[in-house]
């Protein structure tokens, strides 16, 4: 190998080895921090215990509440996805496949959720769920969620769909085969890449939004598991150990869903990268 392939290729491995760190370092100190106590995170809170307190955990895991707020977060996560994925797919079909006056500017008109800050909606935005008697519903937290994840959703399944055959959909419209059932029957069923990117998404931006449900739920029995998560801090000491040991657990469903789709998630987002 001469020294111009070589030099480069070391180069990209120490840039996704630093990239690497940068991801893996806190999430190693949030899992090691659960075994450690607060005076020993104050001290040493990126290396390994000196003593292994694994009753911070088991603790978590023994409680109810914990398990409860797990539940609510996934409800509340998986309800986003399939709303996101039903709306986001048919909105970008009709703008891939039907032409029609002021398409282009609806679309753009969409798009500027790219650029819309999510916090600066929140009192306008409390207002409408109030007025709409969603608050302390998952409601209140699964409509505006979906809406804010239309933009994203609709520009990839557009690059995605624009990519598909058009001869399969002119050799089924001769068969008879209309708009709709074209979606259903070959459409969504072509395009399992973007459907699980799409869905790593919008999963792993529902659970762990923070904002929202702080500010549209009240009842402790509809928390999510980031508002679940405060109940460790007090007025006056904040219990680290048990906070990182229950960040450690609630991230494990979200890393779990994004390996289940890891495989399709890079041809769902090049799938439209390239015309040929």
């Amino acid at each position: 190998m001469s020294a111009s392939e070589f030099l480069p290729r070391v180069g990209r491995w120490v840039a996704l080895l630093v990239t690497s760190l940068f991801v893996l370092t806190p999430m190693a100190a949030t899992f090691l921090g659960g075994f450690k106590t607060n005076g020993e995170l104050r001290v040493n809170p990126f290396g390994l215990p000196q003593e292994w307190h694994s009753e911070f955990y088991s603790a978590i895991v023994a409680d109810p509440t914990f398990w409860r707020y797990m539940g609510n977060s996934l409800v509340i996560s998986t309800m986003t996805v399939a709303l996101t994925l039903i709306v986001g797919a048919a909105a970008a079909y009709v703008f891939a496949q039907i032409k029609f006056f002021g398409a282009r500017y609806i679309q753009s008109y969409l798009l500027l959720g790219l650029v819309f800050p999510f916090a600066t909606a929140i009192l306008p935005l409390f207002i409408k769920v109030r007025d709409l008697s969603l608050l302390d519903s998952v409601w209140a937290v699964i409509l505006p969620q979906t809406a804010f994840g239309l933009s994203l959703s609709i520009m990839l399944f557009k690059t995605f769909f624009e990519q598909l055959p058009k001869e399969l959909f002119e050799a089924a419209y001769v068969e008879g085969c209309g708009y709709i059932r074209f979606f259903w029957r070959f459409t969504l069923p072509l395009s399992t890449p973007i459907l699980a990117t799409v869905g790593v998404f919008a999963f792993v931006s529902s659970w762990n939004n923070f904002l929202l449900p702080l500010v549209v739920l009240n009842s402790r029995e509809l928390f999510t598991w980031p508002l679940g998560m405060m109940q460790f801090r007090g007025d006056y000491m904040v219990e680290w150990n048990r906070t990182l040991a229950f960040i450690a657990l609630t991230i494990v469903p979200s890393i779990a869903f994004f390996f289940a789709a890891q495989k399709y998630i890079v041809a769902g987002l090049t799938g439209g990268a390239v015309k040929g």
